[in-house]
C-alpha cells in the first residue's frame, strides 16, 4: 500500500518538475557539449535552481548499438529530496525500522517455537526424541539455504516486494505444517517456511542503509538486531504451555506462528515503505519518459545495465564461499557465531535437561524459563545511546583530521563484557543446576549467556558492514548460511549430548570453546588495522 503511495507521490513530484523547470536546458548542455568537442562521460549534474532540472545529468555513455548517445540520468535532488529515503522524516524512518524488527522476529521465532512442544510432537507422529529435533534442524538448515538467494530478489525487485511475497508463502507453509499428515510433511514444510522465512533477516541489513546514513546506522542497526533476535529465545516462551494444554494440542504451536505472521504482514502491507533506491529512481525515470514521451530519461541502474536475475542469483551463491580462503576476518567470525548459535539452539533440547529433570519442574515453566535470556538480549539496549555517543565523538575526530571512522570502534559492544560473559555464563549455568543449589542461579547465568550473544552478534554485523562495505552483503551471507547449517546439524545432535554427558559437562565443554573465542574482539581492536590492510576483499583499510 505504501509503495502505491510512494508511486504515486513520485509521479506528482515528476510532473511539478516539468511544470516548473526548463527541460530545454538539458538540449542545451548536449548542444554545448557537441560543439566544443569534449568528450566527457558525465557533464556537471544540474542543481535545482529555475533555469535546470533537479536531480537530472546529462551523461554522454556507449548504447547497446555500440555508438555514443546522450542519456538524462534521474537522480535525487541532493539533501532536500523528499521521496530519497534517508531524507525522510526521524518517525518516518523509526516506523519503517520497526516494521523490519517485527518481521526479522517473525523469521527466527519460527525457528524454536516447535521445540516447546517437540515431546508431544514426537509421540503424535511416532519418532524418537532425537528425530523429533529435525523439526527445528530441518528449519536451520532452510533458513540457511534461503539466506543464499534471498538479497539477490530484493535487488532485482526491490524489498517490499519481496518481503510481502516471501511472507505470503511462508505462512503458506507455517499452515501447511499445522496441518502436516506425517513426520515427514512436516519437517518438509519446516524447511520451506524458513527458506522465505528467512528473507526479512537476510534482507534487513540492506533495508536499514537504505534509510539511515552509516553514522545513523551505528545506532539503529543495533536496536534492529537486538530486537529481531530475541525472536529465537522468544518461540519457546509463546508455545510454553502448549504441549501440556487439555484445551488445545501441540499443533496450536504454529496456528499461533500464524497468526502472528498474518498480523505482521498485514501492518508490513499497509505501513512499510519501499527503501530500494535503485527502484524508486527507476520509478521516477519512468514517469519522466511518460510525461515528457521522451525515452532518453533512465535511472543509474538502467543506464548502466544492472544485472539480471540470474547473474545476482549466480554471483550471491558462489561469491559467498570465496571468502572461506581469503578473508581471515570472515573466518573467524563465522566459527565465532556458529558456536554461539550451536549453544543456543542447543538449549531448545537442553533445557529440560538443566531445569526440568534436576529441579522437577513442568515442562512449560521450563520453557517460560528462555524469559531470562530476552531480559539479558534487552538489557543490550542500554548500550546503543551510549556507545553511539562514543561512535559520534570518534566519528567528528576522524572528519576533522581528514580521515575515515575506523571501523575498531564496532567492537565496542562485544568488548562491554559480553565475550567474556559468554563463557562465564555457560560455566554459571553448568556448574550451579544442581538440586541443592538455588534454580535462580542457573537462570541468572542464562540472562547473561542472552546478553553475551547480542553484543557480540551485533559487533560482528557493525564490523562487517564498515570493513567490507559493498562486499558485506555476500561476507554476511557466508557467515549466515555457515552458522545455520551448522546449529541445525547439532540441534539433531543435543539431546544425545546432554543425555551422555549430562548438563554439567555438556555446557563445560561448549563454555570451553566459547572461552578460546573470547579474546577476538579485543585482538581485533588492537590488530584489525593491520589484518585489514593484508586482505584482498577489505575495502576500508585506512
Amino acid at each position: 500500500m505504501q509503495s502505491i503511495r510512494q508511486y504515486q507521490k513520485i509521479k506528482a513530484q515528476v510532473r511539478d518538475i516539468c511544470l516548473n523547470t526548463d527541460l530545454a536546458y538539458l538540449e542545451k548542455s548536449i548542444d554545448t557539449d557537441s560543439s566544443t568537442s569534449v568528450d566527457e562521460e558525465k557533464l556537471p549534474s544540474t542543481s535545482s535552481s529555475p533555469s535546470q532540472v533537479p536531480g537530472v545529468q546529462v551523461r554522454n555513455i556507449v548504447g547497446s548499438n555500440g555508438q555514443k548517445e546522450y542519456v538524462f540520468i534521474v537522480g535525487w535532488d541532493g539533501d532536500v529530496d523528499p521521496v530519497k529515503p534517508k531524507n525522510w522524516s526521524p518517525t518516518r524512518r523509526w516506523v519503517a525500522t520497526t516494521m523490519l524488527c517485527l518481521i526479522s522476529m517473525m523469521g527466527a521465532a519460527a525457528s524454536s517455537i516447535d521445540a516447546a512442544v517437540e515431546p508431544q510432537s514426537t509421540e503424535a507422529f511416532h519418532v524418537k526424541d532425537e528425530v523429533g529435533t529435525l523439526t527445528t534442524g530441518c528449519y536451520l538448515f532452510g533458513f540457511a539455504v534461503g539466506s543464499l538467494v534471498a538479497g539477490s530478489f530484493s535487488e532485482t525487485f526491490g524489498r517490499n516486494i519481496v518481503y510481502v511475497i516471501s511472507g505470503a508463502i511462508f505462512m503458506i507453509f507455517i499452515m501447511a505444517k499445522a496441518l502436516a499428515p506425517n513426520f515427514g510433511a512436516a519437517i518438509a514444510f519446516r524447511f520451506l517456511a524458513a527458506f522465505f522465512g528467512s528473507t526479512p533477516l537476510t534482507c534487513a541489513g540492506g533495508s536499514i542503509a537504505d534509510i539511515w546514513t552509516p553514522l545513523e546506522a551505528t545506532f539503529s542497526l543495533p536496536v534492529m538486531t537486538i530486537i529481531a533476535y530475541a525472536g529465537p529465545m522468544l518461540g519457546p516462551v509463546v508455545s510454553a504451555y502448549m504441549g501440556e494444554s487439555s484445551a488445545i494440542n501441540w499443533r496450536w504451536a504454529d496456528w499461533i506462528m500464524l497468526i502472528y505472521a498474518g498480523l505482521i504482514m498485514g501492518l508490513v502491507f499497509l505501513f512499510q515503505p519501499e527503501t530500494y533506491e535503485p527502484l524508486l529512481l527507476s520509478w521516477k525515470a519512468e514517469h519522466f519518459r511518460k510525461i515528457t514521451g521522451d525515452n532518453r530519461f533512465k535511472s543509474e541502474a538502467e543506464a548502466t545495465g544492472s544485472s539480471s536475475l540470474w547473474t545476482r542469483l549466480r554471483t550471491s551463491i558462489y561469491r559467498p564461499f570465496l571468502f572461506t580462503y581469503t578473508e581471515p576476518i570472515i573466518m573467524l567470525f563465522t566459527i565465532y557465531l556458529i558456536i554461539i548459535y550451536i549453544v543456543l539452539f542447543t538449549f531448545m533440547s537442553g533445557y529440560p535437561f538443566i531445569f526440568q529433570e534436576v529441579y522437577g519442574i513442568s515442562q512449560g515453566l521450563t520453557n517460560i524459563l528462555w524469559v531470562a535470556q530476552i531480559v539479558g538480549d534487552f538489557l543490550a539496549l542500554l548500550l546503543v545511546p551510549l556507545l553511539y555517543s562514543w561512535t559520534k565523538k570518534e566519528y567528528e575526530k576522524a572528519t576533522a583530521e581528514g580521515k575515515s571512522l575506523k571501523p575498531e570502534v564496532c567492537l565496542y559492544y562485544s568488548m562491554m563484557g559480553g565475550s567474556i560473559l559468554l563463557p562465564v555464563s555457560l560455566f554459571w549455568m553448568g556448574w550451579t543446576c544442581y538440586p541443592e543449589i538455588s534454580i535462580w542461579s542457573p537462570i541468572i547465568g542464562s540472562a547473561f549467556f542472552g546478553y553475551g550473544l547480542i553484543t557480540v552478534f551485533t559487533s560482528i554485523y557493525l564490523y562487517v558492514i564498515f570493513v567490507y562495505q559493498t562486499y558485506a552483503a555476500s561476507a554476511l551471507s557466508f557467515m549466515t548460511f555457515g552458522r545455520y547449517m551448522a546449529s541445525g546439524a547439532m540441534a539433531v545432535g543435543a539431546i544425545p549430548m546432554y543425555r551422555s554427558l549430562g548438563p554439567h559437562y555438556a555446557l563445560t565443554i561448549l563454555a570451553c570453546i566459547a572461552a578460546v573465542m573470547a579474546p577476538v574482539p579485543f585482538l581485533l581492536y588492537r590488530y584489525g588495522h593491520a589484518i585489514r590492510r593484508m586482505s584482498k576483499r577489505v575495502q576500508n583499510k585506512d
